[in-house]
């Protein structure tokens, strides 16, 4: 089942494990979009540098730290995704909260794991 991802913190440095999370979701079937820092493309996609209105997002996974998601509280809010998952370093207490007020689902996972093992 395809299951549209935000990738927030999206790179294109392929050292980053955000961006060997968007070329594995695409892999697996999964629509992906990223917002980083830069414009660029990585995994066929062009990384927003945006807060953009997108559709139907399923889960955002998360890979900045805690300072730096505050930001985008509202913005992760607003898409209503069925869940937000913080890897590893981005774990954020607060933002973990919102998320269970706001009934999404929050999990304190590794993507590239959840991928690798069916839990996707």
């Amino acid at each position: 089942m395809n299951k549209k991802t935000l990738v927030l913190g999206a790179s294109d440095h392929p050292e980053r494990y955000s961006y060997l999370a968007m070329n594995r979701l695409k892999a697996h079937g999964h629509e992906v979009v990223g917002i980083g820092k830069h414009k660029s493309v990585v995994a066929g996609e062009e990384i927003l540098t945006e807060q953009m209105p997108l559709q139907n997002i399923h889960t955002v996974t998360l890979y900045l730290n805690p300072k730096h998601q505050q930001q985008y509280y509202n913005y992760i809010l607003s898409l209503k995704p069925q869940r937000i998952i913080f890897n590893p370093g981005a774990e954020n207490e607060e933002l973990y909260q919102l998320a269970k007020q706001n009934n999404i689902e929050p999990v304190e996972a590794c993507t590239l794991v959840m991928l690798s093992t069916g839990q996707y």
